[in-house]
């Protein structure tokens, strides 16, 4: 097999490069506003003219999607299960504390792509997937309480606590009625608390 020209690699790290710049000015604008931003705004933050952008991305809707996979994927960096085999009471401080952070970098972000997701089959998959990501981390975290019940019973808590722990409820204890972060994160502790059957005595 011939050897790729070195111009043609450098060429597309280039194109690459300014695919992920493009991406993250997405994201800070939405981080900024949460009115979705409009093309020239978008090329006017990464540094880049209009076409750039529709270069790399063929509609806007294609750079929502990629977007939404780069935050996704930064969330799960950011966010790996702790404490998995802890007792009780941290197992729910560390779940609570990684929801937590994940809803306050990526409120943004999830409020714009929940606004548009009718729009698009793609981002209403990833708006879906993100849901059951969370569900299958609070049986990770739950596993031993959520043991004790039955497949419906085990169901049903988990979409209250899905629910419960929402990026829009973070953002109404944050924002409406004023809690710090210290201090919405002890209110969901409370309420998981009280949701969440007695731990079998062997966990």
């Amino acid at each position: 097999m011939p050897a790729k020209s070195p111009r043609i690699d450098g060429r597309r790290l280039r194109s690459e490069r300014t695919k992920q710049l493009i991406i993250e000015a997405f994201l800070a604008l939405v981080r900024e506003d949460p009115k979705m931003p409009t093309a020239n705004q978008i090329a006017e933050r990464a540094g880049y003219s209009v076409r750039s952008v529709f270069e790399r991305f063929p509609d806007l809707n294609a750079l929502h999607v990629a977007a939404t996979d780069y935050g996704l994927a930064q969330a799960a960096a950011l966010a790996p299960a702790r404490d998995v085999n802890g007792d009780r009471a941290t197992r729910l401080r560390s779940q609570v504390e990684t929801r937590a952070g994940t809803c306050e970098r990526g409120v943004a972000l999830w409020r714009v792509l929940t606004g548009v997701q009718e729009e698009s089959e793609d981002l209403k998959k990833r708006v879906q997937r993100a849901r059951e990501v969370t569900i299958a981390r609070l049986e990770l975290m739950y596993r031993p309480e959520l043991s004790t019940l039955s497949d419906n019973e085990k169901r049903d808590l988990l979409i209250a606590l899905e629910a419960l722990t929402d990026m829009e409820s973070w953002a109404r204890m944050r924002e409406h009625y004023g809690l710090t972060v210290e201090e919405a994160r002890e209110a969901w502790m409370y309420a998981i608390e009280r949701l969440l059957p007695p731990t079998p005595p062997s966990s």
